[in-house]
């Protein structure tokens, strides 16, 4: 599956987070795919038993780094995104819970419109990519659920809806994109939620497309957080991004489509037979 994109698992502190992740990213992720789980000395003894018996079974071509002392997360998260050059890559969150079929359908987004620079899916805890309700965090669903709404999902037609910027629940980057804009700012932002919205104004400030990739999936336990001054940079250098935000929470263009989306659910047919071609 080299023709997907690489996806890099920035490894938290939560063991039992990152086993649910691990374990939804092998079951919902073609074999093969590439991944990355990047560690800035945040795993203990019980996250590295994880994650070493993860890799010894997994069937994704899978590689493991970690660095001897944390350097923060977006500057650990710059240097493995400058290390994939110029390939496209989705940034899963170690607390997230992909559902089947995330990865291609985010990578059909890209290759639908060479003006998109970032696409990401769906989510219980997405803030303006949020379902069922726009900004508001929803129950983590079961497998079950979010084996049905990958379902449902596959039926939409895909449109690729306009975002404020990217969410960090899951996010695939188009790597010559990201290169051009600069790449992370890890001088002036600590957390990847924040340096995730400031590359994703630069990169619209440059004529790309932050979309919604609307018929993926991806679950996470709760929404990204800034880190302390982080919202103050953004305000500093953006002055006008928390008031988009706020008219784009407040006047939810995606209502429509959540609809739609709600109707397909409620139709949504028996699983399918052979599921490697659900992947």
């Amino acid at each position: 599956m080299s023709d997907l994109p690489i996806v890099v698992v920035p490894v938290g502190v939560d063991d039992d987070a990152l086993d649910a992740c691990l374990a939804a990213l092998e079951l919902c992720t073609p074999p093969g795919t590439r991944v990355w789980l990047a560690d800035d000395a945040q795993s203990g003894p019980r996250g590295y038993a994880i994650i070493e018996r993860w890799l010894q079974r997994t069937a994704l071509k899978a590689d493991y780094s970690r660095r001897q002392r944390c350097i923060g997360e977006v500057a650990h998260l710059d240097e493995i995104l400058i290390a994939c050059g110029e390939a496209d890559v989705a940034v899963l969150a170690a607390d997230a819970v992909p559902a089947p079929g995330w990865l291609s359908r985010l990578s059909a987004c890209l290759s639908v419109d060479r003006a998109i620079a970032s696409a990401t899916p769906w989510c219980n805890a997405g803030e303006a990519a949020a379902w069922p309700r726009i900004g508001e965090i929803a129950p983590l669903p079961d497998a079950g659920d979010a084996e049905r709404l990958a379902r449902a999902l596959a039926q939409m037609p895909a449109a690729h809806p306009e975002l404020p910027a990217a969410i960090g629940h899951a996010v695939l980057l188009r790597g010559s994109a990201r290169r051009r804009a600069g790449g992370l700012d890890a001088a002036s932002y600590g957390s990847w939620y924040a340096a995730l919205t400031d590359l994703s104004l630069r990169l619209s400030g440059l004529g790309w497309r932050n979309v919604l990739c609307d018929t993926a999936y991806v679950a996470r336990l709760g929404e990204g957080r800034p880190s302390d001054g982080d919202m103050d940079a953004l305000a500093s250098r953006w002055p006008d991004w928390h008031a988009r935000l706020a008219n784009f929470l407040m006047h939810d263009p995606l209502r429509e489509l959540r609809q739609h989306l709600a109707e397909r659910l409620e139709r949504v047919g028996p699983p399918e037979p052979q599921r490697d071609l659900f992947l």
